[in-house]
Formats: structure tokens, C-alpha cells, sequence
């Protein structure tokens, strides 16, 4: 048996009014994989068949048409958790149980509607959830659409749910919608605020896009420049959405982005790691390279965060 890491149950303590199968949940992600007690995580999401469709995520590696071969990537390279919606967690659920922690992914859009407001639909529950041998469900917001309250009362209406049964909520908060400007969608004030609103709705694990330096916000912007806020760099930038996220007391994890290459890869994940980033979420620029390179990256972003914690 592993021994619990000072640095993990420091991270539990900040979860104390949640229920034991929370705890012992989010304990079993904190406590896989290659970075198994080090307080970080990697964690592979493949909801893009989904929400993006299906050559437009797996053509450039067809060996990702099959459910199998990403909890297998997930497994191999050591990722703390493997994250992705109903069928293909169905499809390897039975074969795979126990071999790493699942995530379902509770909620999905697609990219066949246009419009600048999206609301995703609810497309599994916490009772498939727990039927499937999983340690988490996800969620994604939208803050800025105009559906945006329907979603957040789902959400809270689910949180609610999964945590009466022992399961942690890990809560993709992507800004976008008719508010706000594309280039607002990144920015440093508008990814701190939702990081913030998904620690307000209970999210136990929050997951953001890496921010720019810009800022959308008039009234924000005042107080960034009044208060010095820092935010040149992306490591500052990371700092700051991490400080909104309970004052760096909720595990907040960032998200790979468009597929790019590795040098670039790692450069972000340096900047991510120093600025106290959790760890990342990373779905496309891994399982669309083939799989020995895939792994060879994963364990090299695995590195950068294990180093950081040490630091």
C-alpha cells in the first residue's frame, strides 16, 4: 500500500465538509500513475469524438477510432485518471475496471449547431457513473452564454448528487458566448472569474484554458492596473487563476488546447508548472501522435510537474 504523501493530505484537508467518498475518490487520482503523490495530475480527456467528431479528432491517428487504444494510452503512460463520455466509457469499462480511475463526462455539445452561445446537454447521469466503476464525473460550463443559468443549476443539481453517493466533480469552465469577444474568451480576467465560479458551484477539480494577457473587462481592467496585478507572463497569469481558485485551495488543472508540437507543448507546461498549476488535462496532442511518441510526451509533461513539486 502507498503511503499517504504529506502534500496529499494537505490537499484533502481543503476538502474536509465533503462526504469519505469524496475524499477517498479524489485520494485515488492524487494517489495513480506516474505522478502518484506528488499533489499533480495529468489527465487524458477523449470527449472530442463528441465535440468535435469523429475525423476531426481520430483521422490523424485512426488507432483512436477504438475506445480502447485511449484508457490503454492512459494506463501505459501513466495518467492519474482517464476522462471521456457515456459510450466510450461503457465500451471499456468492463475490461479495464480498476486499472485506472474514470471520469464520465456527464455533459457533451457538438460543433454540427452554429451559434456563439452554447449550452451543452446532459447525455449520462451519476447512476451511470457509479454503474461503471467511476472515481469522478465532469461537467462542462459555458460563463458568458445566455444559457448559462440553465447550466449552472444543472450542475449544482448534480454536484449534489454525486457527492451524496462519493463522487467528486471535475468542471470544465470554458468562457465563451455572445458577451464576450473571441479574444475574451482567453483572457486573464475572464478565465479567473470562471475558475472562480466553478469553485463557487462545489467543483472539486476545476479545468481552465490557459490565459492571455488580455483583458476583457473595462471594470477589471481598472483593478489590474490600480493593483498591479501581474500578468505578462503566462507563469503570472497561471499564478493569478490559481490565487482566484480559493487561494490556490482547489486542485485547478489546464487544458492542452489545439494540437501543436512538442517544443511548444512543453514550453507551456513549463509555464503552467511554474506559475502552480495542478497539472493538465491533455486529450489531442497526445492521442493524435502515435502512441510510443504520445507516451514519450505525456511522461515528459509528467516530469515537468514532478520537478515542480519538489520545488
Amino acid at each position: 500500500m502507498t503511503q499517504r504523501t504529506a502534500v496529499v493530505r494537505e490537499i484533502l484537508s481543503w476538502y474536509a465538509g465533503n462526504p469519505p467518498g469524496v475524499i477517498a475518490n479524489l485520494a485515488r487520482m492524487l494517489e495513480h500513475g506516474r505522478l502518484a503523490g506528488t499533489g499533480k495530475l495529468v489527465i487524458l480527456p477523449v470527449d472530442q469524438g463528441f465535440e468535435h467528431g469523429p475525423a476531426r479528432s481520430f483521422a490523424k491517428n485512426p488507432l483512436g477510432y477504438d475506445p480502447r487504444y485511449h484508457v490503454e494510452l492512459a494506463i501505459e503512460s501513466g495518467c492519474n485518471a482517464y476522462a471521456a463520455p457515456l459510450g466510450f466509457i461503457e465500451a471499456i469499462a468492463n475490461d479495464y475496471a480498476g486499472r485506472i480511475p474514470l471520469i464520465l463526462k456527464v455533459n457533451n455539445n457538438d460543433s454540427l449547431t452554429a451559434g456563439k452561445d452554447p449550452c451543452s446537454a446532459v447525455t449520462s447521469s451519476v447512476k451511470d457513473a457509479l454503474r461503471l466503476g467511476c472515481s469522478a464525473i465532469g461537467y462542462t460550463i459555458y460563463p458568458g452564454t445566455a444559457y448559462k443559468n440553465t447550466m449552472l443549476e444543472q450542475v449544482r443539481a448534480l454536484i449534489e448528487e454525486a457527492r451524496q453517493v462519493g463522487l467528486p466533480t471535475v468542471m470544465w469552465s470554458y468562457p465563451r458566448g455572445t458577451g464576450l469577444s473571441k479574444e475574451g474568451e482567453n483572457g486573464i480576467d475572464v478565465v479567473a472569474y470562471a475558475a472562480q465560479m466553478a469553485c463557487q458551484l462545489g467543483a472539486h477539480i476545476v479545468k481552465v484554458k490557459p490565459a492571455s494577457a488580455h483583458v476583457e473587462q473595462d471594470a477589471a481592467r481598472k483593478v489590474y492596473d490600480a493593483e498591479k496585478i501581474p500578468v505578462g507572463t503566462l507563469a503570472e497569469r497561471t499564478k493569478h487563476v490559481v490565487d482566484s481558485c480559493f487561494a490556490g485551495r482547489r486542485i485547478v488543472i489546464f487544458s492542452g488546447g489545439e494540437a501543436k508540437d512538442t517544443a511548444s507543448v512543453l514550453s507551456e507546461i513549463e509555464s503552467l508548472a511554474a506559475g502552480g498549476a495542478f497539472g493538465s488535462i491533455m486529450g489531442r496532442n497526445a492521442f493524435q501522435r502515435p502512441k510510443a511518441e504520445a507516451i514519450s510526451l505525456l511522461h515528459s509533461v509528467m516530469d515537468v510537474y514532478a520537478k515542480a513539486s519538489k520545488a
